[in-house]
């Protein structure tokens, strides 16, 4: 038997059918009555794809005005931008690639069974993406050893997250029992030092999420409203005729309104599933706490999340254009949900926060693509995954952790400001890990911080 394909077979039916396919079977393993565990199932495959559509068709509507945009500031980039879904079917295309599911499970259970971890990762399609940092690291370093050591750092890493935001996950979307552990929440770590300088400058502190925003300026913080504006903006920059603007602005308005309800099948669906997966393990495994790490879509009613990634759109294709090296234009990763779900888990959707550490820490992702944009053109040539003609490139503009696949990588060619660099890194991980478990609430902790600098204001006076 051809286990490579088996597993290509079950991997083809995506994470919308995979991923809710787990839920059921968990569900009955927790007592769930089978009706009940089977609507779970199909509220959560619900919110999927309808979670997908919204996003596919933001996507569709906002990638020509980003190209016109960069027609009409001549930007000519050699890489081509393919964004995860290419990143996705040329890693799954890696001989290698299904492995790691092996090298998931076992680590996933060890740090379980040595109390290391309460999290259980659930997301197995998005695997790809460690076995994509393998080949990475395989790539550029040439020793597969370090190559799975490598993978095995990022599966401990996802846990981790996935233990860090499980209370405000929690307490700020009403999921009880569950939590993400997709790698893009990785931003959390390098964005911490300025959040934490954020703390001591006053305007930073206030309120800045969309219910205090609609008290404040109205209509104007609808999302259907918001996305309105943004879209005006986008087909402004992009030169559009008055129709197609129109057009854009309300595409991207009804598609920001449509988030919310469709992250409420996630609701429907996780929140029997996490009542009996708590009861369950307050009668069987008496001390312990346990969570289900998921695909960050369960984020996805949050106003902050699709305000900040849609804002940074226009502000990637400036970055694209003005930076020296870069060589891609965001076209299929233009929406850089990186920043959009580090930044609303660490600042509790504070969208002022978000968006200021989106503008400092996009050309990250730009020039991440760029340093590996050899990478993905050496896998999806030498599998045949994708057809990249002669001098060209592909590669991926909000590709996930890069500062992290970047020091292990050169960590494995014995590259002593990368070991030195990854050591930095992974200690301001734990320092952030440490922080937020002694915080888990940054939502409220702003309101002290708010609250703080309004009585030193009264004191001055």
């Amino acid at each position: 038997m051809d286990w490579n394909n088996v597993v290509q077979a079950i991997l083809g039916v995506g994470s919308q059918v995979l991923i809710p396919i787990l839920i059921i079977i968990l569900g009955l393993i927790f007592g769930m009555k089978p009706s009940k565990a089977i609507l779970s199932g199909l509220y959560l495959a619900t919110g999927f794809i309808g979670m997908s559509m919204a996003i596919n068709q933001l996507t569709t509507a906002v990638s020509p005005a980003a190209k016109a945009l960069a027609t009409h500031t001549s930007i000519n980039l050699p890489a081509v931008d393919f964004g995860w879904p290419g990143a996705a079917a040329i890693t799954w295309a890696w001989p290698m690639a299904f492995v790691f599911f092996a090298v998931e499970i076992i680590i996933n259970l060890v740090m379980l069974l040595a109390n290391l971890t309460k999290t259980l990762n659930a997301d197995m399609w998005n695997v790809w993406g460690i076995a994509l940092t393998a080949y990475m690291v395989y790539s550029i370093s040439g020793s597969l050893p370090w190559a799975f050591v490598a993978a095995g750092i990022q599966i401990i890493i996802s846990l981790k997250l996935g233990d860090m935001w499980a209370e405000e996950i929690k307490t700020d979307f009403g999921l009880v029992g569950v939590t993400t552990t997709h790698i893009e929440a990785f931003t959390a770590t390098i964005m911490f030092p300025v959040n934490w300088v954020m703390n001591y400058i006053p305007v930073f502190n206030k309120k800045w999420d969309a219910r205090d925003l609609k008290k404040k300026i109205g209509i104007l913080s609808e999302p259907v409203v918001m996305g309105a504006i943004i879209g005006l903006i986008l087909a402004s920059a992009g030169r559009y005729s008055v129709g197609d603007a129109l057009n854009l602005a309300v595409t991207v308005g009804a598609v920001m309104a449509i988030f919310p309800p469709m992250a409420k099948f996630f609701m429907d669906a996780l929140t029997p599933f996490g009542t009996t997966m708590s009861n369950f393990m307050k009668k069987h495994v008496k001390g312990r706490e346990f969570v289900i790490g998921l695909d960050w879509p369960i984020l996805g009613q949050s106003t902050e999340l699709w305000v900040t990634m849609v804002l940074m759109i226009p502000i990637s294709i400036i970055y694209a254009a003005i930076l020296p090296g870069n060589k891609v234009l965001p076209i299929a990763g233009v929406i850089n949900y990186c920043i959009g779900v580090g930044g609303l888990l660490l600042t509790g959707g504070n969208l002022l926060r978000m968006i200021v550490l989106g503008i400092i820490y996009e050309p990250l992702f730009l020039y991440g693509a760029t340093y590996f944009s050899g990478v993905f053109t050496k896998l999806a040539t030498s599998t045949g995954a994708a057809k990249v003609p002669k001098g060209s490139e592909v590669t991926w503009s909000s590709i996930e952790a890069p500062d992290l696949r970047f020091l292990m990588a050169q960590a494995g060619r014995l590259n002593w400001l990368a070991i030195v660099g990854l050591i930095i890194l992974l200690s301001l991980f734990v320092l952030l890990y440490q922080y937020m478990k002694k915080n888990p609430l940054p939502g409220k902790r702003y309101e002290k911080l708010e609250k703080k600098g309004a009585n030193s204001e009264v004191s001055a006076k």
